[in-house]
């Protein structure tokens, strides 16, 4: 899993692992609202470590209710906190950025009061019309507190209704990954985008209706797994009970196949399958395919845990945690320069040399995006003294871009993108190298492979993207926004600029 963090800095290594941006969590009637959507956000802070926030409500006529903050789900909640935010209804949302930065006002849930009243909404993906739309709409005289992108989204929901728009009608404008959360006075609203990039579910609990990005959120708080929410569909909760719109296109469902790799937690259930089984299944995969003579197994915690449970499995090999993880670090350590060698990854895995030394050992990972951190693993075994080093991997190379909500860096900066396998061998220093192919991950899954978006290792994008409106426009406007900034410095204010 992405590694637990707190605090404002960022990671050393952030660009080296895959991230995700965010979870999502709802209620709707139930009398301890808040403090169920708090444990929901903790099951699911692993979607997302840079902020939190909880909005509730009591229904129409009532105020918004709301608390945010930087940092771990249990950093910014207390009981205090918890103790204010009252209602029976609640969206919460814990976030990663990949599209706007990591500051309090981008933190989620958005509330705003409008024609339509007040709403809050809570936004997991990635929309690859986003500058457009923002252009369009500050053309219009639209005003945006955030650099955010789900804030577009808001900003189209509130448009009037006197003027033609309609809220099918705004959310059929975005295009994109967006599993959504919307409060209104009345409604607690889920929405999933026609392809279901990413994944939302629906249970019950006590008579109260509980929306969330996994089933392991469910699982905490005990409530009923009813089903997930269908690509394309848009579920209504009022008072009346459930309502289900269907106002996109059909589309070729097209899950992300990196939740079962990585992000979602193994004890979550998608698609019908248990996500820690599909990994062990992978990692047999990957030993039918890669098989290897070697006295261990040792799998690079804790997101290659069960790939490598099911390597050892395959090839009857004994399975040993040769390296141990830290659960606790935080963003606000200081980094070294000189003073530890290899500091980024000894402080989350060390080794322990009396397991590797002299030995044969196979590392199992799910994943080398840059090679920077797999390569500091590598030259860590080397000096505890193993005797070869072998490395597999539990999906494929990862060649290209991702444009709907995973922050997979520059192509320029994928190291399967820029070596062929025999480079990224010798850059790594390992014995041997395998990764799995795309029909083994798949065959994993027990689903169809046109059921899921493979574009990260192929570079078929279900949806295609102008570059010109990728989910990097929005950081360029950021910088272009802090360089003219940096230009007005010293210059006259605009009250002065009136008088």
């Amino acid at each position: 899993m992405p590694p637990e963090t707190s605090g404002h800095d960022e990671l050393p290594d952030r660009a080296a692992l895959p991230q995700h941006e965010c979870g999502l969590f709802g209620v709707f009637g139930h009398p301890n609202a808040a403090v169920l959507t708090y444990y929901g956000l903790f099951a699911l802070q692993h979607r997302g470590q840079e902020s939190a926030g909880i909005v509730t409500s009591n229904g129409a006529g009532q105020t918004f209710l709301q608390h945010k903050g930087m940092g771990l789900v249990s950093q910014v909640f207390g009981q205090e906190e918890l103790e204010k935010l009252k209602g029976t209804r609640a969206v919460g949302h814990t976030r990663y950025s990949t599209t706007g930065t990591s500051t309090l006002k981008n933190a989620q849930p958005f509330v705003v009061d409008c024609v339509r009243g007040q709403m809050a909404i809570a936004h997991n993906g990635n929309l690859i019309n986003a500058d457009l739309l923002r252009d369009e709409l500050e053309s219009k005289g639209s005003i945006f507190q955030t650099t955010a992108d789900s804030e577009i989204i808001l900003h189209l929901l509130a448009r009037p209704a006197d003027n033609g728009s309609s809220v099918l009608g705004a959310l059929r404008r975005i295009e994109g990954a967006f599993s959504l959360l919307i409060m209104s006075e009345q409604e607690l609203i889920a929405v999933r985008d026609p392809f279901g990039w990413r994944p939302l579910v629906l249970g019950k609990l006590d008579g109260a209706y509980i929306l969330a990005s996994e089933t392991c959120a469910l699982d905490l708080i005990h409530a009923e797994f009813v089903r997930e929410i269908e690509p394309g569909e848009v579920l209504i909760i009022n008072e009346h009970g459930l309502r289900s719109e269907r106002p996109f296109r059909d589309e070729q469902p097209a899950f992300c196949m990196f939740e079962y790799v990585y992000f979602a937690r193994p004890d979550s259930i998608i698609g019908g399958m248990n996500v820690g089984k599909v990994r062990t299944e992978m990692g047999r995969e990957l030993a039918r395919r890669f098989p290897v003579e070697a006295d261990i197994v040792v799998p690079v915690p804790d997101s290659g845990n069960y790939a490598a449970l099911g390597f050892a499995e395959e090839l009857k090999i004994p399975f040993q945690h040769a390296f141990v993880r830290n659960h606790y670090i935080g963003r606000t350590f200081l980094q070294p320069s000189q003073l530890i060698r290899d500091f980024d990854v000894r402080v989350k895995l060390n080794l322990i040399k009396e397991m590797v030394e002299g030995k044969r050992v196979v590392v199992v990972d799910d994943s080398i995006v840059r090679g920077t951190t797999a390569r500091a693993r590598i030259v860590n075994l080397r000096e505890a003294g193993a005797k070869e080093v072998h490395l597999r991997v539990s999906c494929p190379p990862h060649r290209f871009a991702c444009h709907y909500g995973i922050d997979f860096p520059d192509p320029e900066k994928l190291i399967a993108n820029q070596m062929s396998m025999e480079k990224i061998c010798e850059y790594l220093n390992v014995d041997s190298l395998g990764y799995l192919d795309i029909e083994g991950m798949v065959k994993a899954t027990g689903r169809p492979a046109n059921s899921f978006c493979l574009a990260c290792f192929n570079g078929n994008y279900p949806l295609p993207v102008d570059p010109a409106l990728d989910k990097f426009i929005m950081e360029k406007r950021e910088q272009r926004a802090r360089a003219l900034a940096e230009e007005r410095d010293g210059q006259p204010t605009l009250f002065a600029e009136l008088k």
